[in-house]
């Protein structure tokens, strides 16, 4: 991926939630990290799409998204794609965070989305997974 940007792939069948996640984590999750661009999936095939073509550095995925959710999306991925970037899933109920154990997320965020803890949960997972997040 390129030096200067990010890349952060969200995935959810509703418009409006991939806005709120791209408002929540913010272009620049912390100051030491690159900017970010966000690359919009509105379903599962788009999704596969990026990440087979390598352009995704983190991927967000919407628990609730229909037909199929991001739970299971994430399970497939972590045990599909060599490589797997890190992937958060956001869900909407604290209860629900279990799930997130077993869809092998690497974070999990609860709606509704905290602006502060969701930048700094990404901005966590681009440091140690993302070197080239950093900048120089």
């Amino acid at each position: 991926m390129s030096t200067s940007t990010t890349t952060i792939l969200v995935f959810s069948h509703r418009p409006e939630v991939r806005e709120s996640i791209i408002n929540a984590i913010g272009r620049r999750p912390s100051p030491d990290l690159t900017r970010v661009n966000y690359v919009e999936a509105g379903n599962v095939a788009d999704v596969l799409s990026e990440l087979d073509a390598g352009r995704a550095d983190l991927v967000v995925l919407d628990g609730e998204a229909q037909p199929t959710g991001g739970m299971g999306v994430s399970r497939q991925l972590k045990n599909e794609i060599t490589n797997c970037p890190p992937i958060v899933l956001t869900v909407r109920r604290r209860d629900d965070r279990w799930l997130a154990t077993w869809s092998q997320a690497d974070a999990v965020l609860v709606h509704p989305l905290d602006p502060l803890s969701s930048a700094e949960t990404v901005a966590e997972l681009l440091r140690t997974a993302v070197p080239s997040a950093v900048r120089a």
